[in-house]
């Protein structure tokens, strides 16, 4: 038998919580059953999170949370029990952390939760003595090569210093350890701490590798074995795909309008993709040889969603194990027998919840494991095979009572056009047919993204506020987009349509109040809020719209600006066309445009500092809201970028929409 042997993490991280203010980080407990649920409950973020074990099995690096919401890193000891943080000043956070080696590790920093501004590499024992690789590059990790572990693989998306210069690919040293951090966005800064920022840069790179020849770079891939092999560019909006062959980049013959690819395959040249749709069937995750373009071994075809997750491989070999993947609720499948024995094991110690397999060590004796369900915020844990003991790293949000949390139900409704979507219901506790409560859509950004079934805070900050919450996968989103045929994908009018068709389908269930119906959303969700009460009067009591978009033709000209660094402006003209040889065409997707047509009150809330939706978005709207005289509030937070990344600001922005939400969904429907 497993035995339990909590680790000391456990009780060291309250102590890195002071409060902060109207916002009590202190107490990781969840209140008194007789309490109502405080707001900031379910936006805390998490106390732990990420965690990764190094190649030996010995240590456990983690993201943390410290003072009010900033990540901090986290090393903790499985044989010693001692544990060491080490994090930002001031508005910084740590995230993205690797293993380089049994001791050295590799992460980013970014200030404000927005800006990268360097990716740093310290020693187990040393935490404190981190040192910058790279600065004000916009740098982020392709690949740790086995073979020589501490001369990473990394994509540097910019060349902050010379901003007409892509960075592209290279292999630095992380041995270097000279240089200190530099704060350029401060007043304080000189050119002198421009040249040293630059010149230690330079220091810590070992060899470049050439530009893709045509385009914009999107990514990067390295090989199974971490040699950097493929890249990706945007031009003109169409996507290109080239292997590496000595110091030249040859294009592949891969229609990546068809073809997703997700990773390196088993074998030389080969890829892991997400193949073109059969006729009548989801796409397929299979080999493909990437010099040719020919399809190989199917690796899995569900049959009723296209694959949306990714790859599990060895530690050591880097063979593919198996995949997780999304469905309508998540799944695991393994290729590897040892691993299939494993997971049955793990799940019959962790009944009742969802059981993932993190990593393990080179050994395979030691495994870090996530389990969560509707209810319950993930629980990280390790395991010991060899030893046959377990242990609780830590609950990622133990003032989460899983037994005051409302089940995720996942139900089905029909499109207008016949087809058969998923949405997760989740409905208040004691709301019955014959006392049916109001409803809030909550539609999903993206929109090629989509709802999850598990623990979602923002739902079940709802459901404890009385109202059913309803999360529709519309077309569009991912897993399902084999049903319909590809210009859907891009069919916003359709998106719209099916968010209605879901709203309709809860109406004819009896379930909820049908003249208490309100729709929400953020991005691409925030669009579809709007979209809902401008086309759809009489079905809709309010609506809540966070860093949405309401002109399209704006939204074209401003990504306009940023095309030479960017490939988003090309792609939405490649997909959307021309505003000018189609204005009828952009007139009915931009519902900004038909304020005049909107009779309920609307919330509207954007950052002034959105990089990717401007802040005239919303400004726009709240101009022609009260042109038309339509009843609305507004919160336009200065720093803040797409959605509140700050956790005062998130609780400043639910508290509003607390309040918004029971002014006009909370009582009786007017006559």
């Amino acid at each position: 038998m497993l035995r339990s042997c909590p680790l000391l993490i456990a009780g060291l991280l309250p102590t890195l919580l002071p409060a902060a203010g109207k916002i009590d980080l202190a107490r990781v407990t969840p209140v008194p059953s007789t309490e109502p649920i405080p707001l900031q409950d379910f936006f805390r973020p998490a106390i732990l999170q990420e965690p990764k074990l190094n190649l030996s099995g010995t240590h456990i690096a983690a993201l943390i949370t410290a003072a009010e919401d900033r990540h901090q890193l986290l090393v903790y000891g499985i044989q010693t029990k001692k544990s060491d943080y080490v994090g930002g000043i001031g508005d910084k956070d740590i995230y993205e952390v690797t293993w380089l080696n049994d001791s050295r590790l590799l992460f980013n920093l970014a200030v404000r939760k927005m800006f990268g501004i360097g990716l740093l590499a310290a020693e187990v024992g040393h935490l404190n003595d981190a040192y910058p690789i790279l600065q004000y590059y916009g740098t982020s990790l392709i690949a740790i090569p086995p073979k020589n572990r501490l001369h990473p693989l990394v994509w540097n998306r910019q060349d902050s210093f010379e901003s007409s210069h892509q960075g592209g690919a290279a292999v630095v040293n992380t041995d270097i350890h000279s240089g200190k951090m530099v704060n350029l966005l401060a007043a304080t800064a000189n050119h002198n701490d421009l040249l040293d920022t630059r010149d230690n840069n330079d220091r810590h790179i070992l060899s470049r590798y050439p530009l893709p020849p045509s385009g914009l770079t999107t990514g990067y891939m390295a090989d199974r074995d971490g040699n950097l092999a493929y890249t990706f560019t945007a031009e003109k909006g169409v996507m290109t795909m080239y292997r590496l062959e000595g110091e030249k980049w040859t294009a592949c013959p891969v229609d990546l309008e068809h073809i997703d690819v997700i990773g390196p395959g088993d074998q030389p040249g080969q890829v892991v993709v997400i193949s073109p749709a059969p006729e009548g069937k989801p796409r397929a995750l299979q080999f493909m040889d990437a010099a040719t373009g020919r399809l190989g071994e199917v690796l899995l075809q569900d049959k009723a969603y296209d694959f949306t997750g990714w790859l599990h491989r060895h530690p050591v070999s880097r063979d593919i194990l198996g995949v997780e993947f999304e469905r309508d609720g998540p799944r695991t499948v393994w290729f590897n027998e040892d691993y299939k024995n494993l997971q049955k094991l793990l799940d019959g110690f962790f009944p009742g919840v969802v059981v993932r397999i993190i990593s393990g060590n080179e050994k395979q004796t030691v495994f870090l494991v996530a389990t969560f369900s509707d209810r319950q915020p993930v629980i990280y844990s390790w395991v010991d095979l060899e030893k046959r003991t377990a242990g609780l790293i830590k609950n990622s949000a133990p003032w989460i009572d899983p037994k005051r949390m409302q089940p995720m139900n996942i139900i089905k409704f029909k499109t207008r056009d016949g087809r058969q979507l998923d949405a997760y219901l989740t409905l208040p506790a004691g709301s019955t047919k014959e006392n049916p409560p109001p409803l809030v859509m909550l539609c999903h950004g993206g929109p090629w993204a989509r709802d999850h079934w598990g623990f979602n805070g923002e739902a079940q900050f709802l459901v404890s506020r009385g109202y059913a919450v309803l999360q529709p996968n519309y077309r569009g989103s991912t897993g399902i987009n084999w049903m319909f045929p590809p210009e859907d994908e891009w069919d916003f009018r359709k998106m719209h349509d099916d968010v209605t068709d879901a709203a309709k389908t809860m109406i004819a269930s009896g379930l909820i109040d049908p003249k208490r119906i309100g729709i929400m959303g953020g991005s691409f969700g925030g669009y579809l809020a709007v979209a809902g009460v401008v086309n759809e009067p009489d079905l809709y009591r309010c609506a809540v719209t966070i860093a949405g978009v309401f002109d399209w033709e704006n939204q074209i000209k401003d990504k306009k600006y940023d095309q030479f660094n960017s490939p988003v402006f090309g792609r939405m003209v490649h997909k959307l066309g021309d505003a000018k040889l189609q204005p009828e065409k952009f007139d009915a997707i931009s519902p900004g445009r038909h304020a005049d047509r909107i009779r309920v009150p609307v919330f509207v809330s954007g950052g002034t500092d959105d990089a990717t939706v401007e802040i005239e978005q919303s400004r726009n709207l709240v101009a022609a809201l009260e042109k038309y005289h339509v009843p609305h509030e507004k919160l336009i937070v200065s720093e803040e970028g797409h959605g509140m990344h700050h956790l005062d600001n998130q609780v400043d922005l639910y508290s509003r929409i607390e309040t918004f939400l029971a002014k006009n969904l909370k009582s009786a429907a007017p006559p």
